[in-house]
């Protein structure tokens, strides 16, 4: 069924378009959720949350965006949203860029790969992507884990694309940093 034919049909209130529509995109709505709060349980809120909302507002989507585009966007809304209740967030944009220069640089080709893909060298990454700050770990996950493109990132995510590319830029820099401390025994 495409895309369009799944809106018209969740406009009329067919329970079976919601169906198709949770089983195509409720996951990439979870992981993304989950890469942001750290919490599997509020993970789950998200999810449910996001589809409550596309329930409660497909009458107004507009179809002028993808609807796994509109997914993540609520999704990242409500993330964000659930963030700052937490406590407050440093902002990003007043950071310098002078401080995302990093002070150890590995050159990466001289590492073996069974090395870089080893199950503690894994834990290593997962931990620097981890300690990303949300805004930043957001980018990255859509970016580089789940493939989007630069103009679908910024639509999610509500900034510009010159935002976007900045950001993961950032991010990509602070985990060359933090894996490079990690790497750097194995260039010696």
């Amino acid at each position: 069924m495409s895309e369009h034919d799944l809106i018209r049909a969740l406009k009329a209130g067919d329970s079976t378009a919601l169906s198709i529509v949770f089983e195509r995109h409720s996951n990439q709505v979870y992981r993304l959720a989950v890469s942001l709060l750290h919490d599997e349980q509020q993970a789950d809120g998200v999810v449910q949350n996001t589809f409550l909302s596309l329930i409660k507002h497909i009458d107004s989507f507009e179809e002028r965006a993808k609807l796994g585009t509109w997914l993540y966007r609520v999704a990242y809304n409500e993330c964000m949203s659930r963030l700052r209740k937490a406590k407050p967030q440093v902002d990003i944009e007043a950071m310098q860029e002078d401080d995302m220069i990093p002070a150890c640089i590995i050159d990466w080709q001289s590492i073996p790969e069974v090395t870089i893909t080893s199950h503690e060298a894994l834990e290593q990454m997962d931990k620097a992507i981890q300690a990303l700050s949300p805004t930043l770990r957001a980018v990255f996950n859509l970016r580089d884990v789940e493939e989007l493109s630069t103009r679908e990132t910024a639509e999610i995510l509500g900034i510009s694309e010159s935002a976007v590319k900045v950001r993961l830029h950032r991010a990509r820099l602070a985990l060359r940093e933090s894996l490079s401390n990690y790497f750097q025994e194995y260039t010696n």
